[in-house]
């Protein structure tokens, strides 16, 4: 698996942002976003409304999470 940083831009709440993260990460949140019928830009900005720290940790965190979930409940 690559460390490698890719750079994203999306729109949250009418702004638009750059987000820094592993491809992995990307990777995974687009994965979830497609299970739950959300676009790439809806599930960030979701996750955003209520994060604490900075959005590259919560959208990590987020990822973590899901994994956690999902191999507790393989369903």
């Amino acid at each position: 698996m690559s460390g490698e940083i890719r750079k994203h831009s999306v729109v949250i709440a009418g702004h638009s942002t750059s987000i820094s993260l592993e491809v992995a990460f990307w990777d995974a949140l687009r994965s979830i976003a497609g299970r739950r019928g959300l676009s790439l830009n809806a599930l960030i900005a979701e996750i955003d409304q209520g994060r604490e720290g900075n959005l590259s940790s919560a959208l990590r965190v987020h990822v973590l999470r899901d994994l956690m979930e999902r191999v507790a409940d393989p369903e």
